[in-house]
């Protein structure tokens, strides 16, 4: 157990260590750079169109080849129960600016396409990891802050690329947005040094062996990643498309300018992220059940309302709830996905219910609503998805125990809700 869990069960205010600050700050600034390079693509999906003579079939299909990668980081996540967490998350980082360099390199759109999953591979690998140190290593009254907190960096990086892609398109092109993440990578991947492994992790080292594939649904656990596997997959098929295609959707089926849409998506994401930042707060307040519904309403709406509304003002209010609840919803799962499961079975379970099965979702969505989007636009295909994590917000409601404010020992037992028990 950690210090800051020690101090807590004393029943003292929780407070976080040097190291524990430090490695907040660490982890904000890895995943910062997973917003960034998310709302890269999304941002210059009509550039790499345009450059590679690409259709929204074709514009679907390269997502869907991309988003593959988020399956197959499953090969990453996987090993941080058998190779420990800090050794996972210093081989992502490196691996992810390797690739984001090269996407930034590509002659033609089969290479592009290739960089990106690779990168993704590497990039989600991080991103997992990073929420799974997240709860081992921080206090259970913050453990819902601090993962809020890290995911929401996320969404900060996506802020920052959406202000600077329109800067960097016109006075050097679409590569140059993927070549300026470079250096601060590297200094990420130096700063990675001082990490230590989790002490929850550590202490079970030495009773680690080696797991089949599928060993958790040989466990009491095999329920519970079914379930967690299909809110996030119901999720994935909506919340994937809801950015991506946006801007392309904004230029080509309301007609307006690159400069405009990225003002909706600057003005959007800036109102939001002071709530983004709330949002792990807000769970460890009101609870995660609770909390889910300040999550998935406000996402519907706001989908509804970017793929609705013709107005720049309608659409940044939109846009507002939009943001806020792609990225909210985010930490909301991260939260219960990492609660949920003992150390020993952390990076599996995570690497099962959100890698193997709910990426499924995030990864054969943009194909099919790319192939729909042909006759339709991109419009109306997704708003009907909006019903996919109305789903999966009944299923959360019906299905997941409540864990604030508990131990992640404690939690780990909670026993699988019963449909119409409390």
């Amino acid at each position: 157990m950690t210090e800051g869990s020690r101090e807590q069960s004393a029943g003292e205010t929780p407070r976080l260590t040097p190291y524990q600050r430090r490695l907040f700050a660490f982890l904000g600034v890895a995943t910062f750079f997973e917003g960034y390079d998310f709302f890269a693509l999304t941002q210059l999906l009509t550039n790499i169109r345009a450059e590679f003579g690409l259709g929204r079939d074709g514009a679907g299909l390269l997502l869907g080849v991309v988003n593959g990668g988020t399956v197959l980081a499953y090969l990453l996540v996987g090993r941080a129960d058998r190779w420990g967490r800090k050794r996972v998350l210093s081989v992502t980082i490196l691996g992810y600016a390797l690739f984001t360099f090269l996407s930034g390199l590509s002659p033609n759109v089969w290479v592009f396409g290739a960089c990106q999953l690779l990168g993704r591979v590497f990039l989600i690998g991080e991103w997992a990891v990073s929420m799974v140190i997240a709860a081992e290593e921080f206090p259970a009254a913050r453990r819902g802050t601090v993962i809020g907190v890290v995911s929401a960096a996320s969404g900060l990086g996506g802020v920052l690329c959406a202000g600077l892609v329109p800067v960097l398109t016109e006075a050097f092109g679409w590569r140059s947005v993927y070549m300026v993440g470079i250096l601060p990578l590297l200094l990420m991947a130096w700063a990675r040094r001082d990490l230590r492994e989790t002490e929850r992790f550590a202490a079970r080292a030495a009773a680690q062996e080696r797991k089949p594939l599928t060993a958790i649904f040989r466990t009491p656990y095999r329920r519970r990643v079914l379930e967690l596997g299909a809110i996030w997959f119901l999720t994935y098929v909506c919340t994937q498309n809801g950015v991506a295609v946006w801007k392309d959707y904004a230029l080509g089926e309301l007609g307006m300018t690159d400069r405009a849409a990225a003002d909706v998506v600057k003005i959007g994401a800036l109102a939001a992220m002071p709530l983004v930042f709330l949002a792990g707060k807000i769970f460890d307040h009101f609870g995660r059940r609770l909390g889910a519904v300040f999550v998935y309403v406000p996402l519907g709406l706001g989908l509804l309302g970017i793929y609705g509304f013709t107005s720049k003002l309608e659409l940044s209010l939109a846009m507002i709830l939009a943001v806020f609840a792609l990225n909210a919803v985010l930490t909301l799962l991260n939260t219960l996905t990492t609660e949920l499961f003992p150390t020993a079975l952390r990076g599996d379970a995570f690497m099962w219910s959100n890698n193997l099965i709910g990426r499924v979702g995030y990864w054969i969505s943009p194909p099919l609503v790319g192939l729909i989007a042909v006759d339709t636009g991109w419009g109306p295909v997704v708003r009907w998805s909006v019903l996919f994590p109305a789903m999966a917000f009944v299923l959360l409601l019906v299905l997941i125990p409540e864990t604030r404010g508990r131990e992640l020992e404690e939690t780990a037992e909670l026993p699988p809700r019963e449909p119409g028990r409390g």
